[in-house]
């Protein structure tokens, strides 16, 4: 196993625990994520280093497989996107969590809580497993 492949299973072990932990507190109503500042700020910093492991897995694929380097972090799902690598649903969904990861992290504007509660409570995880699944696919 290369460098590179270690990196990336080092990561995706990280993005595992991070989702583990994220729905060991995750409440199952929105009211209980609203009223607790605590679970809101736990969410979205889990949230966040799980898309920045995302974004660093993608880039470690990038140079693993030498394709073309991207211009930024959306045009790296887009590079490999076109490799094969990931769909085009799951491009598209990684590019929304990323933006979203963007503003919260830089405050760009304000996110709502409702927002943030239902991204991570209807799609996040699913999202995030195909990711790692079709990774492990296509680098076997």
């Amino acid at each position: 196993m290369s460098e590179t492949d270690i990196r990336i299973t080092e990561k995706i072990e990280d993005i595992r625990n991070d989702l583990e932990e994220l729905y060991s507190f995750f409440p199952e109503n929105f009211e209980e994520y609203e009223n607790s500042s605590l679970i809101r700020a736990a969410t979205e910093r889990l949230f966040e280093k799980i898309i920045e492991a995302v974004i660093k897995i993608v880039f470690l694929i990038i140079s693993r497989e030498k394709l073309r380097k991207p211009e930024n972090e959306d045009s790296a799902f887009d590079v490999i996107l076109k490799a094969g690598i990931i769909d085009e649903r799951l491009a598209g969904k990684l590019k929304k969590a990323k933006g979203m990861r963007n503003k919260i992290i830089h405050q760009y504007e304000i996110i709502k809580d409702e927002t943030v509660f239902t991204s991570i409570s209807e799609e996040f995880q699913a999202d995030i497993e195909e990711f790692i699944k079709q990774i492990n696919e296509k680098l076997a």
